[in-house]
């Protein structure tokens, strides 16, 4: 079935909440796809969605990355066309977490304290995930 600019079996690159993953569209359902996670490009952002960036909400939610294989809806304005090879996915999970952790590292470091606390609050939860994902080193 072909959908907009899309067809099923195309790869793509898709914006899930905060994270950015690599998958194959299998169906489509109204304006949304229906995409299978093939590869991790930028680990989901913890914290509250509402209040990003903030230290001091109700609850601080931890945001795994989706599984490999795993199928979640899309609006088709927040895919892109993927070419090149398609990463293995725990290699892809490791690279996003490891950069991830690097960015919050300098945030932690930096100037503003609400920022640091977000960070610090979000590298204990990463720590923990990477644990999770059996990729500890």
């Amino acid at each position: 079935m072909v959908s907009g600019n899309y067809a099923e079996g195309n790869i793509v690159t898709a914006a899930v909440r905060t994270g950015t993953y690599i998958g194959e569209i299998t169906e489509f359902y109204g304006p949304r796809a229906v995409v299978k996670v093939l590869a991790v490009l930028k680990h989901p952002e913890q914290g509250d969605l509402h209040h990003p960036y903030s230290p001091d909400v109700a609850i601080f939610h931890e945001r795994r990355a989706l599984a490999y294989t795993e199928k979640t809806t899309v609006l088709q304005r927040d895919l892109a066309p993927y070419d090149g090879p398609v990463p293995d996915y725990k290699t892809s999970l490791a690279k996003a977490l490891d950069e991830q952790l690097a960015a919050l590292q300098e945030q932690a470091a930096g100037g503003d304290a609400e920022l640091a606390r977000w960070a610090e609050k979000s590298l204990e939860q990463l720590l923990t995930l990477r644990s999770d994902y059996k990729l500890d080193r």
